[in-house]
């Protein structure tokens, strides 16, 4: 029996060996499992941070388009609108007709005087050239009165005409030379109309070019009572302007938003600018279009924060101050190919900005 329990016992030590020897395997692999995983958590984390940093993604852009209130600097009727809610248009397509009889009255009235001023400035030269003639008749007048009064002058002291005669000639001599002083006078007036050249092309005085100045100006308001299209587009909100009604000047038409000039406007954390720069190219996911990316670049950064032209600008220097991280628009050119979805101003979308930077372990510090 003894032989029997020392065998059992031998036994068992043999089986327990591979549990022992697997416990203590255990043991040691413990420690080490648990600092690899740590290991490699920093690992990962520090692979992240190092290629981490370069693709600034904003969910705070949108679509931009240049668009226009379409308006008229002149008042009328409106007579036409050739066009209808969301039609497209082309640069220099006509929008909108105001009736132009008013102004094509106007103008011609215009005209008529511009050119019966023309015949009434020619007729003043003519007018000062008789004047001057005038003046040497009645100066040879003068010139007679004077003669006759130096000889009665002579003769009344020697008693050879009466004191009567003698008054007579002098008082005629200081009547024509007035006379003569008058006439001048009225020629001096008459040349400073014609601007101090008696020859002057009369398509050059004053009067005439504000004449025409006045004719340009009435042709230009019958040129504007028809608004054409400024750049290709899309209008909208038409019907606000119908046939008949009276549109005042400068008051809003209706709109019109292009289809070519179209751009993203991204809003940034002044955080995130730190290595964006005009050029870096830019992954663009319109959230109307999910799957679609598009291609753009960097156009620009604006020189302020949006809140900078906003109505109530912060006030930094108050004593409530309160530091708020500022969004800094950036401009994103939008590169479109053919078959490529309608971009709408307005939409949502994100951009990614590839702005190449690499990290380093020496950023740690």
């Amino acid at each position: 029996m003894s032989q029997a329990i020392a065998g059992s016992r031998v036994s068992d030590t043999i089986t327990d060996r591979p549990v022992r020897r697997r416990m203590r395997l255990s043991a040691l692999l413990r420690p080490l499992l648990m600092l690899g995983g740590i290991v490699a958590v920093i690992a990962v984390a520090g692979y992240w941070w190092l290629t981490g940093g370069r693709i600034v993604s904003i969910d705070d852009a949108y679509v931009r388009a240049a668009k226009e209130v379409l308006s008229t600097d002149v008042s009328g009727i409106v007579a036409q609108v050739p066009v209808h809610e969301g039609q497209h248009v082309k640069k220099g397509d006509v929008l909108l007709r105001l009736d132009p009889l008013p102004f094509k009255l106007a103008l011609d009235g215009a005209i008529a005087y511009r050119d019966g001023l023309l015949s009434d400035l020619d007729a003043e030269k003519l007018d000062y050239q008789r004047m001057l003639r005038d003046v040497q008749v009645k100066q040879a007048i003068v010139d007679a009165d004077q003669a006759k009064f130096d000889r009665y002058a002579a003769l009344v002291k020697s008693g050879g005409i009466t004191k009567l005669d003698y008054d007579d000639a002098r008082f005629k001599l200081l009547e024509d030379q007035r006379q003569v002083e008058a006439m001048k006078t009225q020629a001096a007036v008459a040349l400073t109309k014609l601007g101090g050249d008696p020859n002057i092309d009369s398509h050059k005085q004053n009067d005439y070019l504000q004449a025409v100045a006045k004719v340009r100006e009435l042709q230009r308001q019958l040129d504007h009572t028809v608004i054409y299209a400024p750049f290709s587009g899309i209008v909208t909100q038409v019907d606000t302007v119908q046939p008949g009604m009276y549109l005042a000047a400068a008051t809003a038409a209706f709109g019109l938003v292009s289809d070519d000039n179209v751009w993203v406007e991204a809003n940034p954390k002044e955080t995130e600018l730190t290595y964006v720069r005009p050029g870096n190219p830019v992954e663009i996911s319109v959230d109307t279009y999910p799957g679609l990316t598009l291609k753009g670049e960097v156009q620009s950064i604006a020189p302020n924060s949006g809140s900078e032209f906003s109505v109530l600008p912060a006030q930094n220097t108050s004593g409530n101050w309160v530091k708020v991280v500022q969004r800094i628009p950036v401009r994103i050119k939008v590169f479109r190919k053919d078959g490529d979805p309608p971009l709408r101003a307005g939409m949502s979308v994100i951009a990614d900005i590839d702005t190449g930077h690499k990290r380093s372990w020496r950023d740690l510090f």
